[in-house]
């Protein structure tokens, strides 16, 4: 018998949904391609202006991807750990995890 969790996520609780995998792929490599230029312009010794424009917008990037894989969680995992009578302690794990993110 599979518990909510497995239903939401697979047979490992803690694997990203499968499909949202290639869209999180794109957007990570995205996100580490700004943070290899970042990288390079400070090498190149750049403005530190620019470098800072560029710091800001690789973690608005990140912050977005996190929100994403936030709101896939709570509206899967989560929701589905309530509807079982699990929600406790998924709430525990989720609350914790925001702490973390702000």
């Amino acid at each position: 018998m599979t518990s909510s969790v497995d239903e939401c996520c697979g047979h490992d609780p803690r694997r990203v949904d499968r499909d949202n995998k290639q869209a999180l792929i794109s957007r990570l490599n995205r996100i580490e391609g700004q943070v290899r230029g970042i990288n390079k312009m400070v090498a190149e010794d750049r403005y530190c202006i620019d470098i800072l424009t560029q710091i800001a917008a690789a973690k608005s990037a990140l912050d977005s991807l996190g929100m994403q894989l936030l709101e896939s969680h709570a509206r899967g995992c989560v929701a589905s750990a309530i509807q079982a009578g699990d929600g406790e302690a998924a709430i525990g794990e989720l609350m914790t995890v925001l702490r973390k993110l702000g």
